[in-house]
């Protein structure tokens, strides 16, 4: 049970009136804030993930969790299911109780330079009694979160050694990473949809990178498997540190070291209901992990699994995918959105283009279901717009971001 300090209404009343501020400077006041805490603490950047940070999504992200906690602050258990979501996260990357009064002190010290006369010491007075109180909320739920994690059969805390046992190229771009404990020891099951934390020294990089991949197998197997996509340097950003270090430098035989699996975006096996699952991409992977779970633990439950790729080049899991599609049980559909001839002649292949309502409801029997999705923001917005359009009830739609969490209403 969490419990939530009881601010004081005089608090409560001057953080809520600064509601309209931080939803005009949020950003501006995040994007601060993490200058600050770098040039003080550069040892952090150990921790957070360089590329969304120069994208400006974690700045984003940061600035939507302090405006929402503003919102909601006297009413803090309301937020309680995204604290849980970013404390699996935290809890992956080995956040530790000790690091909150800095991002605290920072967090008040962005807020005074970009608001200046407007933030006065009676407002970052009631702002750091908050603080306080949402950052105990965080450090409670991720104290249990570390100590589920460490009480699992197999379980661990921190992180431990694997040795890549075998690497598979899944396609042009995506490249699995199959993981056995160094030690010998058991490794803890996890829950399809889950991911894991891996943390490498790079040769060259000052820092460490710590990176979250999904698991993309069933649990159970002995193994954890991740799928790898090789981010390319584009106009808009640079290439992957981590996932081109993974692609070339990480061979089998090599050793890494991996968070215990964390994540909320898991499947509810508890459900005889038909499934969807609807990827884009990379985001196949806890998709994947799912499918593959309801086809040993559910086989009869139906499911129908929509694939989104570019083409069959860089589509990943297609001969994964086919076998499960013989099963009576599971359907998949293909839509590539620039196919070749020959993804044209893929018995799976439905739509060529981009995933669209229209399409989706010839080739998914119902919408009484449980949707699950996963893949680039853009596509993610179509899909959950499609899904609401539809009439699909909001606690039947479920998702990941790969990253720091975005807003699918907003364009």
């Amino acid at each position: 049970m969490t419990t939530i300090t009881t601010l004081h209404p005089k608090t409560i009343e001057i953080v809520k009136s600064t509601v309209p501020v931080l939803e005009k400077h949020g950003e501006q006041i995040t994007k601060r804030f993490y200058e600050l805490m770098f040039s003080n603490h550069p040892e952090l950047l150990n921790v957070f993930n360089h590329a969304n940070q120069k994208q400006g999504r974690q700045q984003r992200a940061l600035a939507a969790a302090v405006y929402a906690a503003a919102r909601y602050i006297d009413q803090l258990d309301a937020i309680l299911p995204v604290v849980r979501q970013i404390g699996h996260k935290h809890r992956s990357l080995g956040i530790q109780p000790e690091q909150y009064p800095i991002v605290g002190k920072h967090l008040l010290l962005a807020i005074k330079d970009v608001l200046g006369d407007a933030a006065t010491d009676e407002v970052i007075a009631a702002w750091a009694e908050a603080y306080e109180a949402i950052a105990a909320v965080f450090i409670q739920v991720e104290k249990e979160l570390y100590e589920e994690a460490a009480a699992k059969h197999g379980g661990w805390r921190g992180f431990r050694r694997f040795v890549v046992t075998k690497k598979v190229k899944e396609s042009d771009i995506i490249t699995s990473f199959y993981f056995e404990p160094e030690d010998g020891d058991a490794i803890s099951d996890y829950l399809p949809g889950q991911y894991v934390s891996v943390k490498l020294d790079i040769p060259g990089e000052t820092y460490t990178h710590i990176r979250q991949y999904s698991l993309s197998d069933a649990p159970g197997k002995g193994y954890y498997r991740i799928s790898v996509k090789r981010e390319a340097a584009t106009a808009e950003k640079p290439a992957g540190i981590v996932s081109n270090y993974l692609h070339d430098h990480i061979h089998e035989g090599d050793v890494v070291e991996l968070s215990a699996p964390a994540g909320d975006f898991t499947l509810d096996l508890t459900h005889e209901t038909p499934v969807v699952l609807i990827s884009g991409g990379v985001g196949v992977t806890p998709l994947l992990s799912m499918a593959n779970t309801l086809a040993i633990r559910q086989p009869n439950r139906p499911v129908t699994f929509l694939q989104a790729a570019l083409n069959g080049r860089v589509q990943a899991f297609d001969e994964e995918l086919r076998a499960l599609a013989k099963r009576p049980s599971f359907a998949y559909h293909l839509c590539y959105e620039s196919p070749s001839e020959d993804d044209r002649r893929h018995p799976h292949f439905g739509k060529e283009g981009r995933i669209d309502l229209a399409w989706m409801k010839t080739v998914i029997p119902t919408r009484d279901a449980d949707f699950y999705f996963c893949g680039p923001v853009p596509f993610m917005k179509t899909v959950y717009r499609a899904l609401a359009e539809w009439g699909v009830p909001e606690e039947r739609i479920h998702y990941e971001f790969f990253g720091p969490a975005g807003d699918l209403t907003k364009d």
